[in-house]
C-alpha cells in the first residue's frame, strides 16, 4: 500500500492567532502547516482518512497530498 505525505493545518486556529486570541479547542501551533505520512489505496482515499480525522467544518484544510517513493 502506498504512503502519501499529506499537509494540513486550521484555518480557525490560523485566523485566531492572527487576531491574538486563543482558540477554544485547539493549541496554536495548529495554524502552522503540519506534516502527516498516511498508508492509503489512493488520493482520494487519504482524503477520507484525513477529512474523518480532521474534519474541514472543524476548520481543517488539506494544503496537499503527495505521494512518497518506495524505496527498496
Amino acid at each position: 500500500m502506498p504512503t502519501f505525505e499529506v499537509i494540513v493545518y486550521n484555518k480557525d486556529v490560523r485566523d485566531h492567532v492572527r487576531d491574538n486570541k486563543k482558540h477554544p479547542h485547539y493549541d496554536e501551533g495548529w495554524g502552522d502547516q503540519r506534516f502527516f505520512q498516511v498508508k492509503a489505496d489512493n488520493m482520494d482515499h487519504v482524503r477520507k482518512i484525513m477529512t474523518g480525522r480532521h474534519p474541514p467544518q472543524k476548520g481543517f484544510v488539506i494544503v496537499d497530498i503527495t505521494e512518497m517513493p518506495e524505496y527498496q
